[in-house]
């Protein structure tokens, strides 16, 4: 249990819980959005395509219940437009963080190649230039060492 609440501990202290309530914000208000655009523009549209009137909905009654094409039909699109949003955050904030990772592995490989370009002297550990024969520092002998 110790372990559990630890991990909840970095959990919220990472700022995921953060990310993910603004994340569901602003999802609840896109998904108001798409669906006032699916019953009031799309809904409208496919109820003048199928010929319905202002009393005809594009339903089909079954003694004790009622079916609502036009309704699936814009649920469905509902979701294939939140759907679609959805997937092109992911890619983007992927693209982002790929494009992050790339600049900081860049950083470290150029800060490895300036450790590796500057040699260093065995004995006092000084920078010293490479194909130096002598230590500048402390005048150690370098050819010796193996380079």
């Amino acid at each position: 249990m110790k372990k559990f609440m630890s991990e909840f501990k970095e959990f919220i202290a990472r700022g995921n819980v953060m990310d993910m309530a603004v994340g569901v914000i602003i999802g609840g208000a896109f998904t108001a959005i798409v669906t006032s655009l699916t019953d009031n523009i799309i809904n409208p549209l496919i109820t003048a395509i199928t010929g319905g009137g202002a009393d005809m909905t594009g339903s089909l009654v079954v003694p004790g219940t009622s079916i609502d094409f036009g309704a699936f039909i814009s649920a469905v699109i509902n979701f294939l437009i939140v759907a679609l949003i959805v997937f092109c955050l992911v890619k983007s904030v992927n693209k982002m963080e790929e494009a992050s990772e790339k600049l900081l592995h860049k950083e470290q490989e150029d800060k490895e190649a300036e450790e590796a370009a500057a040699p260093t002297c065995p004995y006092c550990l000084e920078e010293v230039k490479p194909g130096a024969t002598k230590c500048p520092h402390c005048g150690s002998d370098l050819t010796d060492v193996a380079k």
